[in-house]
């Protein structure tokens, strides 16, 4: 800043000493030319003298602005020379400043290296103890890892040790053993000599008996085996016609009357009301006036409805419901679904009937279908026919003594899996087999046959592997089982079936049902314990050794299983097993 005014200071008297100048030399051009003016009253005189004084006033005007220019200019220099000294003063105020902060920042950073070092060597001195204290700990490892390995050392020369005293007493052992098997074979060959000494003389004495024998009887060898056999063979045809005779007249005594059992006992379990709820639905309507809008004029809605559905369709006096029945759960369930649709529209004619069903069918494809992915991804199973999908979807209406057959089969398969889990076993494969065990039962009202031979055919037909489809076939013993999978499909299905409150059974009548079959089997002679596994599918019986002997079991385990199938009714069957046992006890002393 100081020397911005110093140059514009002189900068300005410049101009003014040039103004100066000028104006001095204007002014003795004028001296000069006085003598020679012309004179006064000359108009060109006057108008030239008016201008030179004019430019004389304007010099001077110029001369003063360039004095109080040149004023105003020191006066700027005096304020430029106190600032600069004022900022002079300042500069060395903040010199000294600096040199303090400096100072101190010396100090302090003195202060700071010296504490440094301190903790350097603080630091320095712990890692060194660190690692004096690890390398103790290291050394004290290596000392035990090696009194160890010497231990090891000792304990394997001292089990080399005996590893070879027992080969050496292994050797002796062989030596002497080929010793006596020496002896023997010499003993077995003279043996041998007078064996065929033996039996030479009595082929001779044979020979000589049958010769004496043949003449007192007069008869040959040959003869004599004719007429023996021809007498043994009359007999035993003639006993055997009367077994058979005896076994004709038994059947005929008891065929009646076991048929009759079969029949009654198959009525009472067809009969039964989980029967009636798995082939009716209750469907609850808002009025009773609403069963004449469903009959419609001269019946022709619910003849109508009938034919579409093929649901049979009962109105009786139950208020305010009616039922529908068929066997087909899946078409029942779109019957009802129809019928709740028109009665909430409340537009009940056959052409509206038909356009319902159509909606409810789809509706009801869409849900099987959803709710056999939804099993699927339960279980884990990826890849599959589609038409074993829709098939396993119709199965979410379809129940098996009250319970759910969708449903069983996921919990089967789970089960399997667990099996298959702690046997070590392919998992994946177990499971499919235990899932699509019962796919057979979605045909049952199609085709006719066991649905575990219709389930092994389709199966097959949808490309399954033959372990899949021989679990299918054989989980009813239809077949015999052949592989693990269908052991554990087997099982799997028995566990999932068979546990409480799976299936629609009381816990009272469960409970009942194995006291009686324990009571029937613990009331035979010669029974010791009864025990009744694998929710009643299974009874063990233990007997008394000195009172039932092997043939005794057999009889005992038939009529227990004669006397559970006469008197109990149980889903699938009952093993009877009968265990006897002897055991005999010494002391040595």
């Amino acid at each position: 800043m100081t020397w911005v005014l110093l140059v514009a200071i002189v900068l300005l008297a410049a101009i003014v000493v040039i103004g100066l100048v000028l104006g001095a030399r204007a002014l003795r051009q004028l001296r000069v030319a006085q003598p020679t003016l012309p004179p006064t009253d000359d108009p060109a005189y006057v108008a030239e003298k008016d201008r030179q004084q004019q430019s004389l006033a304007a010099l001077r005007s110029a001369a003063d602005e360039a004095t109080s220019t040149v004023d105003e200019a020191k006066s700027a220099a005096a304020a430029a020379r106190a600032e600069a000294a004022a900022a002079k003063a300042e500069a060395n105020s903040a010199r000294a400043e600096a040199r303090r902060v400096l100072d101190a920042a010396r100090a302090e950073a003195d202060t700071v290296l010296e504490r440094a070092h301190r903790q350097a060597e603080a630091d320095a001195e712990q890692v060194r103890a660190a690692a004096r204290r690890s390398g103790e700990r290291e050394i004290a490892l290596l000392a035990t890892t090696t009194k160890e390995q010497a231990a090891e050392v000792e304990r394997r020369a001292l089990r080399m040790d005996e590893r070879e005293r027992l080969h050496s007493e292994e050797v002796d052992r062989l030596t002497e053993r080929e010793r006596r098997l020496a002896a023997a074979d010499a003993e077995l060959v003279g043996r041998e000599a007078a064996l065929a000494t033996r039996e030479a003389a009595l082929a001779e004495a044979e020979e000589r008996q049958r010769r004496e024998l043949e003449r007192v009887a007069g008869l040959t060898a040959e003869v004599a085996r004719t007429e023996l056999i021809d007498a043994i063979e009359g007999q035993a045809k003639r006993e055997a016609a009367l077994l058979v005779r005896d076994i004709e007249t038994d059947a005929r005594s008891t065929a009646e009357q076991r048929a009759r059992h079969i029949v009654v006992d198959a009525i009472q379990r067809v009969a039964s009301d989980q029967t009636a709820e798995s082939v009716v639905s209750v469907l609850h309507l808002p009025g009773d006036e609403m069963k004449g809008r469903i009959i419609g004029r001269e019946g022709r809605n619910i003849r109508a409805f009938e034919s579409v559905t093929g649901v049979n369709l009962i109105i009786d006096d139950t208020p305010e419901a009616v039922l529908l029945s068929c066997f087909d759960p899946v078409r029942r369930e779109i019957g009802r679904l129809t019928l709740e649709k028109l009665v909430l529209d409340g537009r009940i004619h056959p052409h509206r009937i038909e356009e319902v069903f159509d909606t409810a069918k789809h509706e009801v494809e869409r849900l099987c279908q959803r709710a056999a992915e939804d099993a699927l991804v339960e279980v884990g199973i990826t890849e599959i026919h589609p038409e074993l999908v829709t098939l396993l979807g119709r199965l979410r209406y379809r129940t098996s003594y009250g319970q759910n057959v969708l449903k069983h089969l996921v919990e089967t398969a789970h089960i399997a899996g667990v099996m298959a889990a702690e046997l070590r076993l392919d998992i994946p494969t177990i499971k499919r087999c235990a899932f699509l065990h019962d796919i057979g039962k979605a045909l049952t009202h199609e085709v006719e046959g066991s649905h575990a031979l219709i389930g092994a055919d389709v199966a097959r037909k949808y490309g399954e592997s033959e372990e899949v489809v021989h679990a299918i076939e054989a989980h009813h013993n239809e077949v015999l089982p052949q592989t693990i999978e269908a052991v554990l499909t087997q099982a799997s299905d028995a566990c999932s079936g068979g546990r409480p409150g799976a299936r629609r059974e009381s816990l009272e009548s469960y409970v009942k049902r194995l006291e009686r079959i324990e009571e029937i089997a613990g009331g035979k002679s010669g029974v010791e314990k009864v025990f009744a596994m694998q929710a009643g599918r299974e009874i063990r019986v233990m007997v008394k050794p000195d009172d039932i002997d092997d043939i005794g079991a057999a009889v005992l385990a038939r009529d227990v299983a004669k006397q559970i199938e006469e008197e109990l009714t149980y889903p699938g069957q009952i093993r009877v097993t009968v265990v006897r046992e002897s055991r005999v006890t010494e002391i040595a002393r």
